[in-house]
C-alpha cells in the first residue's frame, strides 16, 4: 500500500522542480540569442520527439497507437499547432527582451482557463471567481491604455495555451502519449525546414559544440518539465498544483526585471497589480471552497 504522505512529498518535489525549470527556461533560450527563433523552434520540435520516443521505448507504451482515430489525430494536430505558436512566440519574446511580458501571459493563463471553462464547458463560476476574472480584465484594459496597444505577447501566450488546455480536456491520451503524438505531427515539417535551412544557409547546428549541444538539448528542456508535471498531478491535489503553478511566471518576472534589466515602470506595475489581485482572489477562494467541501 502506497504511503499518502510520501506521495505528497514526492509530488511536491516533482511539482516544484517542474515549475522551477519552466521559470528558469528564459536563461536557456538566452544562451541561443545568436540563433533565429524559428530555427530554435524547429530544433525544439525535432528533439522533443526524440526524447518522448525514448521514454515510450523505456516504458514499452505503444498500445495507444492502435487506438488512434481520425478525430483523435485531428484534435492533437490542432493542439500541436497551438503548442508550436506558443513555443515559437515564447522563444522570440524572451530573446527579444520581453521576458516580463511572457511572465504576464502565464500569470493571466489560470484566470483565462476559468473564463474559458465558463464560456465553452458550461462550468458555473462562483462570485469570487467572476471578481478574479474581472480584475484580470481590468489589468489588461489598463495595460492596453498605457501601451497604446493590447499586450499582444502576453495575450497570445495566454490565449493559445488556454485553448490548448481546452483541447486537452477533450483528449483521450495520457500526458506522454499525447505529447508524443503532438511532437510527431510537428516533426516532419520541422525536420524539412531544418534540412532546407542547412542546405540553403548552413544553419547553426554543428557550428560549435556549445550551440549544437544547446539546440539538441532543447528537446530535454521541453519534455522533462512536462514529465515532472505529469508525475506531480498524479500525487497532488489540484489545489496544491494550482498554487505552485505561480512559481514559473514569478521566476520569469524576477529574471526579466532584475537579471535582464527590462523596464518595469510604476504605470506598468498598476496593470500587474490588478492581475496579481485577481490571482490572489482566485487562489484564496479556491482554498476556502475546498476546505468547506472537506468539512
Amino acid at each position: 500500500m502506497r504511503d499518502a504522505s510520501a506521495d505528497h512529498r514526492s509530488g511536491l518535489l516533482f511539482g516544484l522542480a517542474c515549475y522551477a525549470l519552466w521559470g528558469f527556461l528564459p536563461v536557456y533560450w538566452k544562451q541561443l540569442l545568436h540563433v533565429p527563433a524559428t530555427e530554435i523552434l524547429a530544433h525544439r520540435m525535432v528533439w522533443s520527439l526524440g526524447f518522448v520516443v525514448a521514454l515510450l521505448v523505456a516504458r514499452r507504451r505503444w498500445a495507444w497507437i492502435r487506438t488512434l482515430t481520425a478525430r483523435t489525430v485531428g484534435l492533437y494536430t490542432v493542439a500541436a499547432l497551438l503548442l508550436a505558436l506558443n513555443w515559437g512566440l515564447y522563444i522570440w519574446a524572451v530573446n527579444s527582451g520581453f521576458v516580463v511580458e511572457t511572465a504576464l501571459g502565464y500569470f493571466m493563463n489560470p484566470l483565462l482557463n476559468v473564463a474559458f471553462g465558463a464560456m465553452f464547458l458550461s462550468e458555473r463560476l462562483r462570485r469570487a471567481q467572476w471578481i478574479a476574472v474581472g480584475l484580470a480584465a481590468c489589468g489588461v484594459a489598463y495595460l492596453t491604455i498605457v501601451y497604446g496597444r493590447p499586450p499582444w505577447i502576453s495575450l497570445t501566450l495566454a490565449v493559445s495555451f488556454a485553448i490548448y488546455a481546452l483541447l486537452k480536456k477533450k483528449a483521450s491520451l495520457g500526458a506522454i502519449e499525447g505529447l508524443g503524438l503532438e511532437t510527431a505531427v510537428l516533426f516532419l515539417p520541422a525536420l524539412a525546414y531544418l534540412l532546407w535551412l542547412t542546405n540553403s544557409f548552413g544553419g547553426h547546428f554543428g557550428e560549435g559544440a556549445r550551440t549544437t549541444t544547446l539546440l539538441a538539448g532543447s528537446g530535454l528542456a521541453t519534455a522533462l518539465p512536462l514529465v515532472l508535471f505529469a508525475a506531480a498531478v498524479r500525487r497532488l491535489t489540484l489545489t496544491v498544483v494550482g498554487l505552485i503553478q505561480y512559481l514559473a511566471p514569478t521566476l520569469q518576472f524576477l529574471l526579466g526585471v532584475f537579471v535582464y534589466d527590462e523596464p518595469f515602470t510604476p504605470t506598468r506595475l498598476v496593470g500587474f497589480l490588478f492581475i496579481w489581485g485577481g490571482l490572489a482572489v482566485y487562489s484564496a477562494e479556491g482554498l476556502y471552497f475546498r476546505r468547506r467541501r472537506a468539512v
